[in-house]
């Protein structure tokens, strides 16, 4: 017989941003914890909604797997003495395994003889075991945990009531004083306390309650009530599908609804109304077929449609309230200037030991400089560049974005225009804070690619110098994804400059403001250190293997896009059954190579016609590689490199490398030397690990 199972965690309403992740953790774990019980079920469904956590397990088997097990004892000069009697250690193995010495075999492992016993793992009935799923509830990690009364547990939110059903049985345990039974709770406010009679009624009790437990039909309910909107209205309504994962977790019965708002408003900037509504109030902004902004928003309400009217007032109101702020704040700032602007980061600290803002910024300003000058960048942008760094935070000191901080540098590029700045320059106060994210869109101009690099560089070199690294999960300064932010700049824009050199740089620049507490050494070493791991999490990001990564970044970091695309050709010609036959060749060289350091070959001492035709393909291939490689075209490069298999496979056939002529010995191996240095300057590929290795 099999038996649904239900367990269900009843809390006070989690963060949005909590729910996915617990939901999907909460699967795995079930699934995870069933297996290693070693009870069968038919599947795992999981279910979720702002005040509770919950998970189905259809067609649970009533007791355990039986299964037969080998169990291995001490070695078997240890079980027995002597004259061949069962030791001490024999007998008490075996009745540790319930078992007698007349159970005992041998096998042989690694040399040694062992003592071995089978014995037979009786199933438990399932029930008995269940009460061990208090251990999965309570392991589930969130983002913050918080401890509410006199509780020591730590959890998301409190836990109001716990449901543990196996068919019609509670299954005993508690949690925080919270006792198992069979009653849940519907909506907040459209319903009340529940009772379950059948794990499986669970989806449709709860739906007739108001609850839809199952976050993908809430969203389903609300894609639909926006397209009947569109379609009533004949508006556009984009779905920003993240602003949608939270509005669905943020309700448990939806209704979508418009409001509107009085035109004047749209005479703000589009960014701060459309941050208004989606950051402040989870709307969905309206637009017009031709993707004008309209005077509309649309809402979800959590619960049905009685009143709704009244609820749609009431938003309202909260956005006229918004927008009013929004449009004093945006008057009130444009009544100043940005050197009013920058006086006032003069007294605002960035870090105590690093300094004001104010300070930062003239940093980045003197960094910028100097990558802008290694980057061979004409006077225009080098005066764009000096400019942009100079005013980059000035909007941090606006009303604007001290109330809509998620607005910082788009306010910025918007009062740079109106305060008479140069298109280039606004754009860059915008860019400089490019890419949010590890995935986020990058500056498109290079004056707000480079203020963008310094901006980062003098973060992470500053932070690291005063002894702010990030350690193991804690990174409160965000280095570690500025750094990427750097390497994706560089390798997106092609930057023939090094990434060491990048970070250089910067270090070079605090070396010459003698900063007190920052010991330039130390955080050269460091600095190394954290650029070798994000340019390897960079990598590997992007699809590349651990062993195509040291290859490329063993003999130390270069350009960023000459890496990249080194990387993607190894890891291709890796995994590729027809580089078979080359990268034999190329390992054989590169094996025989290690044995000497000799490089000098001497024509004079060749025996054959083989060795003589590989000299003259070496010395030919090496012209053409290097011209190549410094034209970064690294696939014809590399293709050069291939040319010389065919010459190695017929050395190889007709040549005893390891002669017993020393000195013709010496001089093939010299002539391997050559050709995997030259092989080497490409990457270390001795430590690839070849999927077509012989």
């Amino acid at each position: 017989m099999a038996k649904n199972v239900l367990f269900e965690i009843g809390l006070e309403e989690l963060p949005a941003r909590f729910i996915d992740d617990s939901e999907k953790l909460l699967g795995e774990k079930t699934e995870q914890w069933l297996n290693d019980l070693r009870i069968s079920f038919s599947k795992v469904e999981t279910f979720s909604s702002p005040r509770r956590l919950a998970v189905l397990i259809h067609d649970m088997n009533e007791t355990q797997e039986t299964i037969e097990e080998e169990a291995k004892g001490p070695a078997l000069k240890v079980a027995k003495d002597n004259e061949g009697n069962w030791t001490k250690a024999a007998i008490g193995f075996t009745r540790g395994q319930g078992k007698t010495t007349d159970d005992i075999y041998t096998k042989d492992l690694k040399g040694t003889t062992y003592i071995y016993v089978n014995k037979v793992i009786e199933g438990k009935p399932t029930y008995d075991l269940l009460p061990q799923f208090k251990e999965i509830i309570e392991s589930i990690p969130f983002g913050k945990n918080m401890r509410w009364g006199e509780q020591t547990m730590r959890y998301a939110r409190p836990i109001r009531w716990l449901v543990a059903l196996y068919g019609n049985e509670v299954i005993p345990f508690e949690i925080a004083h919270v006792e198992t039974n069979n009653t849940t709770f519907g909506h907040r406010f459209l319903s009340g306390k529940l009772t379950i009679n059948n794990p499986e009624d669970y989806k449709l009790l709860l739906k007739e309650n108001y609850v839809l437990v199952d976050p993908t039909e809430r969203e389903k309910l609300i894609v639909e009530g926006i397209k009947k909107i569109e379609a009533e209205k004949n508006v556009l309504i984009p779905i920003d599908q993240q602003l949608m994962n939270e509005v669905r977790n943020l309700v448990e019965y939806p209704t979508v609804f418009i409001g509107s708002f009085e035109e004047e408003f749209l005479k703000l900037p589009a960014e701060v109304l459309i941050t208004s509504m989606k950051e402040h109030q989870r709307y969905f902004p309206v637009k017009s077929s031709e993707g004008e902004l309209l005077p509309y928003f649309i809402g979800v309400r959590n619960g049905d449609a009685n009143h709704i009217e009244t609820v749609i007032k009431g938003n309202e109101k909260v956005l006229r309230a918004r927008l009013s702020d929004a449009q004093f704040f945006y008057e009130e700032d444009q009544k100043n200037s940005i050197d009013f602007y920058l006086e006032k980061l003069e007294s605002v600290v960035f870090q105590e030991k690093l300094g004001t803002i104010s300070d930062k910024v003239n940093r980045v300003a003197a960094i910028a400089e100097k990558i802008a000058v290694a980057l061979k960048l004409n006077q225009v942008d080098l005066n764009h560049i000096g400019r942009a760094a100079k005013i980059s935070k000035f909007d941090l000191m606006t009303n604007m974005v001290n109330e809509f901080t998620e607005l910082q540098g788009i306010i910025g590029e918007k009062y740079a225009h109106i305060f008479g700045e140069d298109d280039t320059v606004a754009t860059a106060i915008k860019e400089h804070y490019m890419p949010t994210s590890a995935g986020g869109k990058l500056p498109e101009t290079i004056v707000g690619s480079v203020v963008s690099v310094a901006e980062k560089l003098d973060t992470i070199v500053g932070c690291i110098g005063v002894g702010l690294k990030p350690t193991g999960s804690q990174d409160p300064y965000g280095l570690r994804r500025q750094a990427i932010g750097i390497l994706r700049i560089a390798n997106d824009r092609e930057w023939e400059i090094e990434v060491s050199e990048l970070f250089q740089i910067a270090l070079n620049h605090y070396k010459e403001i003698q900063l007190e507490h920052f010991d330039a050494s130390v955080v050269n070493q460091e600095l190394h250190s954290f650029i070798q791991q994000r340019v390897a999490f960079v990598l590997k990001e992007n699809g590349i293997e651990q062993d195509i990564i040291h290859a490329i970044t063993n003999h130390g970091i270069g350009e960023m896009a000459s890496i990249m695309k080194k990387a993607t050709i190894l890891s291709a010609k890796r995994n590729d059954a027809n580089f078979k036959s080359t990268q034999e060749a190329l390992v054989r060289v590169l094996n025989l190579a290690e044995k000497t350091e000799e490089t000098v070959v001497n024509e004079e001492y060749f025996e054959t016609d083989s060795e003589a035709n590989l000299y003259k393909m070496y010395n030919q291939v090496q012209q053409s590689f290097e011209k190549l490689v410094d034209q970064d075209e690294f696939e014809k490069a590399f293709a050069e490199l291939e040319q010389l298999a065919e010459p190695i496979h017929a050395f190889f056939d007709n040549n005893m490398v390891m002669s017993d002529n020393e000195t013709i010995k010496r001089n093939r191996l010299a002539l391997l030397k050559r050709i995997a240095q030259l092989l080497n300057s490409f990457a270390d590929l001795n430590v690839i690990e070849w999927k077509q290795h012989f």
